[in-house]
C-alpha cells in the first residue's frame, strides 16, 4: 500500500473518530446535564479572584478541590482546625457551587474554632463569621440547596439558642442587641420595616436586608404562622431559616429529595418548642439583668405544628416520636399555665391532653398516693412532688421555701400573675403534705413548720438589708405587700438587728 493511500485512509479514520467521539460527547453532555454534574453558568456578582478560578482552572478545579477536601479531612482529624479552614476556603473559590464545603467551614468555625478561645468576645466572633459564611456566602452561589438552610437554621437553633456552649447567654445578649433596632424594645413590631417613614428608618430597612439577608415581609407571614415571637431571640431566626428552606424547595421540587423537606420540618417543630420553654425575655429592673422563661402564647402554635407535622410524617418511627414529643410538650404547658397564673388555659390544656391520650397516664412517674383520676391542681402539685420526692421532709420544705422566694421575685419585678401562680403552687404543696401526714400504720410523718412560719422566715430574708434582695427590689416588696419603709441599720437600735425584724407576724399577706 502507497504512502498516498495510507494517508487517505489514515483521515478517514480520524474523521470517523471525530465524529463518533463528538456524538459521544454530545450524549456525555446530556447526562451531565441531567445529573446536575454540567458547572458551566457563569456565577453572578462573582469577585475577580473567584470568577478567575472558574474560568481559568477548568476542568481541573473538580481535580485540586478533590485533593484539598482530603488534606483538609486529614488536618481536621488531626484536630489542626485554623489549617483546615483555610485549605475549605480555597474549596470554595475553586468550586463554589459544592455545598458541603460550605456547610464543613461554617461548622468548624462555629463549633471547633471558636471552643478554642477563652474569651467570650472572641468565641462570638468565630459563631457568628460561620453564620455569615452560609447565610451570605454559600446562598449567594447555592440559593436552592435545602442543606445550606437547614445548617443555617440549626446553627440559631443549637449554636446560639441551647445551653450546651458556656458563652450562650453572650451570644444571645449579642445576637439580641444586633436585633433590638430592628423590632423594638419587645422584638415584636414589624411596623418601621414594613413601612418605613423616614430616613433613619429606610437606613435600618437596608441594613436588614442588605447584612442580614432578611426579607420583613417572609419575617411578618413566618410570625403570623408561627409565632408571636421575640425576634430578639434565635428561635426566631432559626425557624426563620428553615420556613426558608421549606418555601425554596416549594418552589424548585425538581431540586429537592423528600428528606430534605423532612429536615426542615422537623426543624421548625423542634425550634418551635424551645421557642415556648424560653422564648420570652423577662427583665429584671432590678439587677439589671433578664432571664428567658415560657412564650407561654405559643401554646396553640406549638400544638398545631405538631399536629401538622405527625399528619406529613411518612417514617412509622418518627411518627411515634412526634406523638411522644407532643405529649411531653402539652404536659408541659399544662404547668407552666397553670404556674403563671393562667388557670384557665391550663385547664384547657389539661382537658385536651387527656382527650387526645386517653390511654396514656399523665404523669409515667406516678406516685403510689395519687388517684388514678387527677385534677388540675393535683397535676401540678404532682409535678413538683416527683422532683422532690414528698416523703421528705426536708425536701418538701426546701421547695415551699423555693417556690415563696421565686414568688416574690417575680412580685419585685411586676411579674404579679406568675407571683400569684408560685405562691398558690406553694400552698397546694404545703396543704397536700400535711393531709397525707397520717400514715395506714398510725404512725406520723414529721410535719411542716406552720406556713405561715415559712412565709415569714422567707420574707424576713429577703428583706435583710445585708443577705437578702437589693434595695430596689426590697422597697417594691415592701410598698407591694403594705409594710412600713425600710429603716437603715445605722440608724436602727440594738434591739432591731435588722429591718426585716420589725415586721409583725401577721402583716404579711399569706
Amino acid at each position: 500500500m502507497n504512502s498516498r493511500l495510507k494517508k487517505i485512509l489514515f483521515l478517514a479514520l480520524a474523521a470517523a473518530l471525530l465524529a463518533g467521539s463528538g456524538r459521544l460527547q454530545k450524549s456525555l453532555n446530556h447526562d451531565r446535564e441531567a445529573l446536575g454534574l454540567t458547572r458551566t453558568t457563569a456565577l453572578d456578582n462573582a469577585p475577580p479572584m473567584l470568577a478567575f478560578t472558574t474560568v481559568a482552572l477548568g476542568g481541573f478545579r473538580g481535580l485540586i478541590s478533590n485533593f484539598l477536601w482530603v488534606r483538609a479531612n486529614d488536618l481536621q482529624q488531626d484536630d489542626k482546625f485554623f489549617e483546615a479552614a483555610q485549605l475549605a476556603d480555597w474549596i470554595t473559590k475553586l468550586e463554589p457551587t459544592f455545598a458541603q464545603v460550605w456547610i464543613f467551614q461554617a461548622w468548624n468555625m462555629a463549633y471547633n474554632i471558636s471552643v478554642k478561645f477563652k474569651d467570650f468576645p472572641d468565641r462570638w466572633r468565630w459563631v457568628e463569621r460561620g453564620i455569615e459564611l452560609l447565610r451570605d456566602e454559600a446562598l449567594r452561589y447555592n440559593p436552592n440547596n435545602v442543606d445550606i438552610y437547614r445548617d443555617l437554621s440549626w446553627m440559631f437553633q443549637h449554636k446560639m439558642g441551647q445551653n450546651l456552649d458556656d458563652a450562650n447567654l453572650y451570644y444571645k445578649s449579642q445576637w439580641a442587641a444586633e436585633m433590638k433596632d430592628f423590632f423594638g424594645p419587645n422584638g415584636t413590631n414589624f411596623t418601621a420595616l414594613l413601612q418605613p417613614q423616614t430616613a433613619a428608618e429606610l437606613t435600618q430597612l437596608q441594613l436588614f436586608t442588605n447584612k442580614y439577608k432578611l426579607s420583613p415581609q417572609f419575617a411578618r407571614t413566618v410570625d403570623d404562622q408561627y409565632g408571636p415571637f421575640d425576634w430578639r431571640l434565635p428561635e426566631a431566626h432559626a425557624i426563620y431559616w428553615a420556613a426558608r428552606g421549606l418555601a425554596e424547595a416549594r418552589e424548585h421540587p425538581d431540586k429537592v429529595k423528600a428528606d430534605d423537606l423532612i429536615k426542615l420540618r422537623r426543624s421548625i417543630y423542634q425550634d418551635m418548642l424551645q421557642a415556648f420553654h424560653h422564648g420570652k425575655v423577662i427583665p429584671d429592673p432590678i439587677a439589671h439583668t433578664y432571664s428567658l422563661g415560657p412564650n407561654l402564647d405559643l401554646a396553640g402554635r406549638v400544638n398545631w405544628v405538631y399536629e401538622q407535622m405527625f399528619t406529613e410524617e411518612t417514617e412509622s418511627a418518627m411518627r411515634d416520636g412526634i406523638l411522644k414529643a407532643h405529649r411531653n410538650f402539652l404536659r408541659d404547658a399544662v404547668y407552666f399555665l397553670y404556674e403563671a397564673n393562667r388557670t384557665a388555659e391550663a385547664a384547657k390544656w389539661f382537658k385536651y391532653l387527656g382527650d387526645k391520650f386517653p390511654d396514656k397516664p399523665i404523669i409515667d412517674t406516678r406516685p403510689d398516693s395519687l388517684p388514678k383520676t387527677l385534677t388540675l391542681d393535683e397535676y401540678a402539685v404532682a409535678v413538683v412532688q416527683i422532683d422532690i420526692d414528698e416523703t421528705s421532709q426536708e425536701r418538701v420544705t426546701a421547695a415551699i421555701k423555693g417556690l415563696l422566694i421565686r414568688a416574690y421575685h417575680e412580685m419585685a419585678i411586676g411579674m404579679d400573675d406568675r407571683y400569684q401562680g408560685y405562691k398558690n403552687l406553694a400552698q397546694k404543696i404545703y396543704a397536700k403534705y400535711m393531709a397525707s401526714t397520717a400514715m395506714a400504720n398510725g404512725n406520723k410523718r414529721i410535719p411542716l413548720p406552720p406556713y405561715n412560719a415559712l412565709n415569714q422566715t422567707v420574707l424576713n430574708e429577703l428583706l435583710d438589708q445585708e443577705r437578702g434582695f437589693p434595695y430596689a427590689a426590697r422597697a417594691v416588696l415592701r410598698t407591694q405587700l403594705g409594710l412600713p419603709a425600710e429603716v437603715p441599720i445605722a440608724a436602727a437600735t440594738n434591739a432591731v438587728p435588722s429591718a426585716a425584724a420589725n415586721i409583725p407576724t401577721n402583716s404579711v399577706p399569706q
